[in-house]
């Protein structure tokens, strides 16, 4: 299995990171000499991905002009000019151009390791596959997942404690028919009167009551989700160590 295309939805803010995101969105916050964005891409880059789609909205022109000094990539910005009233299914309505064919999609505040990369793309045995985490217990901002087997049954932020037993991290792939079901699914989302108030994963969701939604587990790789003031020292010491170790070296 080889996917060489990647989707990163980078259209919001970071208003929880007030008042460092004030005038910089938050996939540009600086992470011990690379922004989050390009800890991303180099992930990415790592297992193949060259052909990148970023969606962005706010203060798009600093994320372009960045973009434009990252080599070893190929660049495909879309703006989505209703960031500040669209949840992320609108940002995935703007980019379904770019899912012409299998690809990854990757939230913009979530820094993964080029193993877990590798480790969706080895294991998308289906058309939608979820990367999930599994931990002792889930709050209620976790991405939720109910299971069975490799099997996604649900997944939400509202799921019962006792049905939970994994966490998305925001990074699934499509292949095969995968990216016309989703596409063909976020269309018909968006045509509802709340479809702009929704997240993209409602609709992986709603698939799954219908078809087989692959989960992949990357228990034990290292990832860090960047949301609150309290994930910047986390993110900063998993990035400290990666530059240590010198992995992605310039």
């Amino acid at each position: 299995m080889t996917i060489s295309k990647a989707i990163i939805l980078s259209a919001g803010q970071g208003s929880r990171l007030l008042p460092l995101t004030a005038d910089m969105p938050k996939c540009m916050i600086d992470f011990n000499g690379r922004t989050l964005i390009e800890w991303q891409i180099e992930a990415l880059k790592a297992n193949g991905i060259r052909d990148i789609a970023v969606v962005t909205g706010f203060r798009t022109e600093v994320v372009e002009a960045h973009l434009a000094t990252i080599g070893g990539a190929s660049f495909e910005v879309i703006f989505n000019p209703f960031f500040k009233v669209a949840d992320n299914l609108g940002t995935c309505w703007i980019a379904r151009h770019a899912m012409d064919r299998d690809f990854i999609i990757l939230n913009g505040d979530t820094i993964v390791s080029d193993e877990i990369v590798g480790r969706l793309i080895a294991g998308a045995s289906g058309s939608i596959n979820v990367t999930v985490d599994v931990k002792p217990d889930y709050d209620s901002d976790d991405m939720k997942v109910h299971r069975e087997g490799d099997r996604l049954i649900s997944i939400g932020k509202r799921l019962p404690p006792g049905e939970a037993n994994a966490e998305s991290i925001g990074m699934l792939a499509f292949v095969g028919e995968g990216p016309r079901i989703f596409r063909e699914q976020v269309e018909r989302m968006m045509r509802t009167p709340d479809g702009v108030q929704r997240w993209y994963l409602r609709a992986i969701d709603m698939i799954a009551k219908e078809r087989t939604v692959n989960t992949v587990s990357i228990e034990g790789l290292e990832w860090a989700e960047v949301d609150f003031p309290e994930d910047l020292e986390i993110a900063g010491a998993l990035t400290a160590d990666w530059v240590a170790e010198g992995r992605y070296s310039r």
